[in-house]
């Protein structure tokens, strides 16, 4: 995904399938605390339903809406860790696996390293 987006504008947008199906809407965006990249989004899957993190890269920001290149159903059934908070180094290899997505050694959690900032929140 662009780099040069700012997080918080993401927040409200629609976000879609691999097939262009709606999934829902970006309730949160997560932050690397070591780059300050945008990392991960919540998307709101329903109004009575969970929020669904989902990868940022190797999303897309086009026309104003997300685009997940994931199907709806490994979307929706992605760990859930609340939203709000940290994630856990943990939780965070845990959605990387959920997806197959590489985290590479560069990526791998020290004992101390957070991950997971919320955009918008100053420490």
């Amino acid at each position: 995904m662009q780099t040069d987006i700012d997080p918080r504008s993401l927040i409200g947008r629609k976000a879609f399938d691999r097939q262009g199906a709606k999934i829902g809407t970006v309730d949160e965006v997560y932050l690397d605390d070591a780059t300050g990249v945008p990392e991960w989004a919540a998307v709101r899957t329903g109004l009575f339903t969970r929020d669904a993190f989902v990868p940022l890269e190797p999303s897309e920001f086009v026309d104003g809406a997300l685009l997940i290149p994931f199907d709806r159903t490994l979307i929706k059934d992605a760990p859930d860790f609340g939203v709000g908070r940290h994630l856990s180094p943990e939780q965070e290899l845990q959605l990387y696996r959920h997806y197959g997505l590489d985290s590479s050694p560069s990526a791998e959690p020290g004992p101390d390293r957070d991950f997971g900032r919320l955009a918008g929140q100053e420490e």
